[in-house]
């Protein structure tokens, strides 16, 4: 336990903080997991994205998460349910990169 003043009022607020902060994270686990079982149920329903979506953004305003993690779980849950809808499941092919061929350097200039 701290001796100093100051370390204990920080052992209190990160403690508060802590919670805070789970209390987040379980309803963001939450409302994800309940769209991932719905669109494997073949229910998924817009409501269940919005949800999900909704609690991504509050955890990433929050700073429980990292703004790119959020936008990235956002884009994953709506490809999800998007494949889900259509009944297919698509995958991205990526094009595959040209090889460009080295360029050639100018000759070297002769000293006088």
């Amino acid at each position: 336990m701290p001796i100093i003043k100051s370390a204990k009022k920080r052992v209190k607020v990160a403690s508060k903080a802590a919670k805070r902060n789970s209390k987040t994270k379980r309803s963001l686990k939450a409302a994800v997991k309940s769209l991932h079982t719905a669109i494997k149920g073949g229910k998924a329903t817009d409501k269940d994205l919005r949800k999900a979506h909704s609690a991504i953004d509050a955890a990433a305003k929050k700073k429980v998460i990292h703004k790119n993690k959020a936008a990235r779980k956002k884009s994953q849950a709506a490809k999800a349910a998007k494949a889900a809808s259509t009944g297919t499941k698509k995958t991205v092919a990526k094009k595959p990169v040209a090889k460009k061929s080295p360029a050639k350097k100018a000759p070297a200039k002769k000293k006088k």
